[in-house]
């Protein structure tokens, strides 16, 4: 499993915990998504299973590490949705828990790892709540988490909570400038697409995604100033059309912050021409609404089972575009948006 540079400091202040004994026995990580949280989590639940340890590492040569290093340690437990599901019944989570309560296939530790635990069913979450405050000797819970507030107050009261923050920036442009070759506006622009995660700056940055965010930028450019936004459709109606919107919320909060001065706190560096241009196409209270109205339609397309996306991006776009009449847009920007 990779490593990567913004983990090691994370990595051995965790350790330093259980050395000095000060380790929790469940720990509430909040990471966000593209940080590497499952390799931390790896390397800190190799470590606990390793029968020899060596200081802040495992050894790498016992029984418990060979087993994890080949993927089928029986006391290392991973609990996540079944593929196709988007929820963590209850059923898994019975079965996980009278596991615990049987000795240890290895004699030692068992280490639980649930990957986003807000995922837990209600009933899940209620049913994992008494072996969290009282586990099995030797028991250690480590609960990935994007967003706390999701989960419920019991669980949260029975945890250890811990922050994993993203990287510095100029780290993460560093690591990314190893991985592959762009021009720093460039990086920047996607590492603030993406909250800073650097994996997901990555990801985003791969040609072919990159170019889609480059071409519904190229496309909003021209539309607007024709106050034809419903040709935007073809470009936002795609199964990962909650990524294209929030492209779009980004642009329009750029917007804001610009008719606002504050230009050094844009997201969009590479697209400084299209923020201008909605910057002057709409008044401060319109943008804020815009925003509010796209982000709620994201929401719905996430939210809603069998929701008619076109119909709703339709409608979105429509909605929009009247917003836009009586705007009068300047049309001497450049066009050259695609760097």
């Amino acid at each position: 499993m990779s490593w990567y540079p913004w983990l090691s400091a994370p990595y051995r202040q965790l350790i330093g915990q259980y050395q000095t004994g000060r380790g929790h026995h469940a720990v509430l990580m909040h990471v966000a998504a593209g940080m590497g949280d499952d390799a931390l989590v790896y390397g800190l639940s190799r470590w606990l299973l390793c029968q020899h340890k060596d200081g802040e590492k495992s050894c790498g040569k016992c029984h418990s590490c060979q087993l994890m290093i080949a993927g089928n340690h029986p006391d290392w437990h991973v609990l996540q949705p079944e593929k196709g599901k988007s929820s963590l019944g209850i059923d898994p989570v019975r079965q996980l828990i009278e596991t615990l309560y049987n000795y240890s296939q290895q004699g030692g530790a068992k280490v639980v790892w649930i990957p986003q635990t807000e995922l837990l069913t209600e009933a899940a979450a209620n049913a994992l709540l008494k072996t969290l405050e009282e586990p099995p000797a030797g028991t250690y819970f480590l609960l990935g988490c994007r967003e706390p507030s999701a989960l419920l107050a019991t669980i949260r009261s029975r945890c250890f909570y811990w922050h994993l923050p993203v990287p510095e920036e100029a780290l993460s442009v560093q690591w990314i400038n190893r991985q592959l070759s762009a021009d720093v506006i460039t990086v920047r622009t996607a590492l603030r697409l993406t909250q800073g995660a650097p994996l997901s700056a990555l990801e985003l940055l791969q040609p072919e995604r990159w170019k889609q965010r480059l071409a519904l930028c190229q496309l909003l450019f021209t539309q607007c100033q024709q106050q034809d936004m419903l040709a935007l459709l073809p470009q936002l109606n795609h199964d990962d059309a909650a990524d294209r919107i929030s492209w779009l919320a980004s642009l329009l909060l750029d917007a804001i912050k610009w008719q606002q001065q504050a230009a050094q706190f844009i997201v969009n560096h590479d697209q400084q021409p299209l923020i201008a241009l909605l910057a002057s196409a709409q008044p401060n209270a319109s943008l804020q609404q815009s925003v509010s109205a796209w982000m709620q339609c994201r929401q719905q397309l996430l939210s809603i089972t069998g929701v008619n996306r076109e119909l709703l991006l339709t409608e979105q776009l429509l909605e929009w575009e009247h917003m836009l009449q009586g705007a009068v847009v300047p049309s001497y920007f450049s066009s050259d948006l695609s760097r």
